[in-house]
């Protein structure tokens, strides 16, 4: 029996398929778009949580705002890590200004600031922007710690 993973469209469609099929860029079943793009996604606040609470992979997360200085130096950095992690992560981007409720549900007190979830639950969290080599070291650290 194929094992099944869920995973959350930029549409807000919630998708499900086989896991084998993860290498085959998978689409959207509702807009046929590609369910991986090699950017971050944007969402707001209700949209966060579908995305944390339906996605069969880890779900990155950078909380940042438009007049934040080291959170327009870290934009291109977070991109340049969604198009090397590939189908192997979900990465959101949250505009606490925009969606000043996701700030105030996820506790962030500065920005920028990364969260990582894996199966509904943060692993850890970082604030302040990062080197990409410093952001992969992070991430995989954050994965494969057993508390």
């Amino acid at each position: 029996m194929d094992q099944k993973i869920k995973l959350v469209c930029e549409c807000g469609t919630i998708n499900q398929f086989a896991v084998e099929k993860l290498d085959a860029t998978p689409k959207c079943g509702i807009c046929h778009q590609n369910l991986f793009s090699g950017k971050p996604i944007a969402v707001d606040s209700q949209r966060l949580i579908k995305h944390i609470e339906n996605s069969g992979l880890p779900v990155l997360i950078d909380f940042w705002a438009p007049w934040c200085g080291p959170c327009q130096s870290f934009a291109p950095i977070y991109e340049e890590f969604a198009t090397r992690a590939g189908n192997q992560l979900r990465l959101l981007k949250v505009d606490t200004e925009a969606s000043q409720q996701a700030g105030i549900d996820f506790n962030i007190r500065s920005i920028p600031t990364l969260s990582l979830f894996l199966n509904g639950e943060e692993k850890g969290r970082m604030s302040g922007a990062m080197a990409l080599p410093q952001l992969q070291q992070w991430v995989v650290q954050q994965l494969t710690n057993d508390d």
